[in-house]
C-alpha cells in the first residue's frame, strides 16, 4: 500500500486503529510545518524540534483517544499548545530562579548553575560534619588558613587539623560519588 496517497482522513482512521505506518506517515507529511509553526513562536530550533516531537509522541500515546477531524488543524493546534506550555515550563523555572538565586535563568550560563548547585551541596555536606572537622574544613576552604594557622587558632595539634581536614574531604568525595555528582564535577573541571 503506498500510504502517500492515503487522505488525512484514512491517516487518522489507521492512527486511531494503532496502525504503525500511519504515524510515520504523519511524520513525513507534518514535520516540516508543524516545526515551522513551533519556531516561529520559540526562535528556538532545538525546543522547536522537541516540541514538535512531543506531540508526535502524544498523539502515538492517545491514538485511541483522540476524535480527529481535520489531521493538519490538529497537528497545528497541538503544536501551538505545546508551544504556551514549554513557555510556561521556562517561565516557571525562571521564576524559581530568580527566587532562590536573585536573578533571571537566563542570566545564568550552564556551568555557573551548575557549580552554585554543587557549591551548595557541599556546604550541606559540611553542615552534617562533626563540629571540629567542620571548622577545621571551614577555616582551610572558605578562610585560606594554612594548616599551622588552624592549627594555632584551635589550639590542636597540625597532624590533628590534617586528620580532621582529611576526613571531611573524604566525606565529601564519598558523597558527591554516592549521588553521582562526581561526574558533573569532572564534565565542570574539563568544560
Amino acid at each position: 500500500m503506498n500510504t502517500q496517497e492515503l487522505s488525512d482522513s484514512d491517516l487518522a482512521l489507521a492512527l486511531q486503529r494503532g496502525e504503525e505506518f500511519a504515524i510515520a506517515e504523519i511524520y513525513h507529511r507534518y514535520w516540516r510545518k508543524l516545526l515551522a509553526i513551533a519556531y516561529n513562536h520559540t526562535q528556538d530550533k532545538v525546543a522547536a524540534e522537541e516540541i514538535v516531537q512531543e506531540v508526535l509522541i502524544k498523539l502515538w500515546d492517545k491514538r485511541g483517544q483522540v476524535q480527529i477531524e481535520s489531521l493538519p488543524a490538529y497537528l497545528a493546534t497541538a503544536t501551538k499548545f505545546s508551544v504556551l506550555t514549554a513557555i510556561q515550563r521556562q517561565k516557571r523555572r525562571s521564576d524559581i530562579a530568580m527566587a532562590v538565586y536573585g536573578q533571571k535563568l537566563h542570566d545564568f550560563d550552564d556551568e555557573k548553575i551548575y557549580a552554585r548547585f554543587l557549591q551548595e551541596y557541599i556546604n550541606g555536606v559540611v553542615e552534617t560534619l562533626p563540629e571540629k572537622c567542620r571548622l577545621v574544613f571551614k577555616y582551610s576552604r572558605e578562610h585560606g588558613k594554612s594548616l599551622s594557622q588552624i592549627a594555632l587558632q584551635m589550639n590542636i595539634a597540625e597532624k590533628t587539623v590534617e586528620a580532621h581536614l582529611t576526613k571531611a574531604l573524604k566525606v565529601i568525595r564519598l558523597s558527591l560519588r554516592s549521588i553521582g555528582m562526581m561526574l558533573l564535577f569532572i564534565f565542570l573541571r574539563n568544560y
